[in-house]
């Protein structure tokens, strides 16, 4: 038996994918806030501009990095106090606060509906487990 034969792929489920499609997306429109926040000059207190780069960068990352641990429940935590961080980035830029509540509602749906269809899955699974054929 090969070593590609002998690795099985852990079985993910919906919530896990769901979560982590969202997460990566997100990602990718928290970088461009940032260059909206650079762009505006939005940043108070007399902080460089770049700043605005630097978090949104950062920021992006840690949503990517994020998005591998939603296999937790832990996981699935930390990505809802990032989509609180990022509501709160629109007291510099309104605007966010649209992205807020599109990506918000999105991970709503992913963590509670997937959560649900696990559920679901799960009792499907022991339903035929259970089966004696007839």
């Amino acid at each position: 038996m090969s070593a590609a034969e002998a690795r099985v792929r852990r079985r993910r489920g919906a919530q896990e994918s769901l979560a982590q499609i969202v997460l990566v997306f997100e990602s990718v429109i928290v970088f461009l806030a940032g260059l909206v926040v650079y762009g505006l000059n939005a940043l108070p207190f007399g902080l460089a501009p770049w700043w605005g780069i630097v978090a949104g960068a950062v920021f992006a990352l840690l949503m990517v990095l994020a998005s591998g641990v939603v296999r937790w429940r832990w996981g699935i935590v930390v990505g809802w106090v990032m989509q609180v961080v990022l509501a709160l980035a629109a007291f510099l830029v309104p605007a966010i606060l649209i992205v807020a509540l599109i990506f918000g509602g999105m991970w709503a749906y992913a963590t509670i509906k997937g959560a649900a269809l696990d559920r679901r899955n799960a009792r499907l699974a022991a339903q035929e487990t259970l089966s004696n054929g007839d």
